[in-house]
């Protein structure tokens, strides 16, 4: 596909169809990935790629439990209901029935921190951040050049915990963020909805707009 193609249709999946990734489009979502620029060049980063149904299973009972505790899953989706935008209605409906079943994605990678010294020490930080994310981006535009859905989500704050126990992550690993990976179910990519560039930038001076020539 064209690079463009690929950053105009890129969308979050939330929905995937039970189909194998091939390891190999696996393996060239995470060369794009590495590819990205880090601080200092230190490349921070582990990929850990979770194809194991028991494994997924296991985290995917996490997130259930922990949404439907607080009675969340529920609450999204009456709140979804309410929305007179049905873009934005699907939207959260989706989100709601993925957190409800997170092992329906095939592939889960998470990313992880580590060693991370630039542009500073604290993985923790969104500074930190600007050392990995470029590379999630690369690894997603790399899924959608392939045919793959993915969506960026940041569950693995609220069961860091049970990561960490089940994966056996050392201390000093962080993980990011969790990218679900798979064919997509009823979903289809792009293009996106998006505000257009001129009205989000400014030239030399805040509020300065400026039109297309």
């Amino acid at each position: 596909m064209d690079f463009f193609d690929v950053v105009h249709t890129q969308r979050s999946i939330r929905r995937f169809k039970p189909d194998p990734v091939p390891e190999e489009a696996l393996w060239k979502m995470l060369d794009a990935a590495i590819r990205a620029p880090s601080g200092s060049n230190l490349q921070p980063w582990i990929w850990l790629v979770v194809r194991d149904q028991t494994k997924r299973e296991v985290l995917a009972q996490t997130v259930r439990a922990r949404f439907d505790s607080g009675g969340r899953l529920e609450q999204m989706r009456q709140r979804a209901q309410k929305m007179e935008d049905a873009s934005q209605r699907r939207m959260l409906l989706r989100a709601a029935d993925f957190f409800a079943n997170v092992a329906q994605a095939p592939v889960l990678i998470i990313p992880c921190l580590v060693g991370v010294t630039s542009p500073t020490a604290d993985a923790r930080s969104l500074l930190a951040g600007s050392s990995i994310y470029g590379a999630v981006q690369n690894l997603m535009l790399a899924a959608r050049a392939q045919g793959l859905g993915t969506v960026l989500t940041t569950f693995q704050a609220s069961i860091e915990d049970v990561l960490r126990k089940e994966f056996h992550l050392p201390e000093g690993a962080v993980p990011v963020c969790i990218v679900p990976v798979g064919y997509p179910d009823g979903q289809r990519f792009g293009p996106t909805t998006r505000k257009p560039p001129e009205a989000v930038t400014h030239w030399d001076d805040w509020g300065a707009l400026k039109a297309r020539a």
